[in-house]
């Protein structure tokens, strides 16, 4: 029988919190070369049950997938929880990756289809994230231009209180800093319905922002 896996996030649930591993079979020891491995390999690694492997996708892109979820539910308690979703499912269906996106993006598309489902209909209780240190704004993007000076909370409610998939655009694009193409792959639409989806977006954001007073 193939093991199965579970992961518990442990510490402040932040960018830096350790990954427990529990199996329902012996683990075995943890292949060193796996480090040195491509995505490629590295999923066929795990399809092949290589003890280790699927570990290293969880510490490769554990950040990324936090972030996101975090953006979607404003807190760290939600935002851990659907992380762990997350990669649960795409353990589940990795079988189903076929490598014509990156594994990267592939787990994007599983992570905001977990938190548009969850978040539906929900009112966010929302806590700060510490951007100087855990998100890494190398570049400005242009949404984050005409969010410049607003208030975090009230950006985070406002765009909890968009339409689903101009949430999704607006987040991608504001805080992960993704190009067009990368976000029409996530969502599975085309590069001219997100540049269409963010202007709406950012026009009804505006409006939101406006009518909450925010300055």
């Amino acid at each position: 029988m193939a093991p199965s896996f579970t992961w518990t996030l442990s510490g402040t649930c932040l960018p830096d919190w350790d990954l427990s591993v529990v199996r329902s079979e012996p683990e075995g020891r943890a292949d060193g070369a796996l480090a040195d491995l491509d995505e490629t390999s590295l999923v066929q690694a795990c399809l092949a049950s290589r003890a280790g492997a699927f570990d290293l996708i969880v510490e490769r892109h554990r950040r990324n997938v936090y972030q996101l979820c975090y953006r979607f539910v404003g807190n760290h308690e939600d935002a851990a929880d659907l992380s762990q979703e997350v990669f649960v499912r795409a353990f589940r269906g990795l079988k189903s990756f076929r490598g014509r996106s990156s594994l990267g993006t592939w787990l994007y598309r599983i992570g905001v289809n977990v938190c548009l489902n969850r978040v539906s209909g929900k009112t966010l209780r929302t806590e700060p994230l510490e951007e100087g240190r855990h998100v890494d704004f190398r570049h400005e993007s242009p949404v984050e231009l005409v969010l410049a000076g607003e208030r975090a909370s009230q950006v985070r409610r406002a765009i909890a209180r968009l339409p689903r998939k101009q949430r999704a655009t607006v987040i991608l694009r504001m805080y992960h800093d993704m190009p067009h193409q990368q976000i029409a792959d996530i969502l599975g639409s085309s590069v001219g319905a997100v540049k269409a989806n963010l202007f709406h977006a950012l026009g009804n954001l505006k409006k939101l922002l406006l009518a909450s007073g925010a300055s």
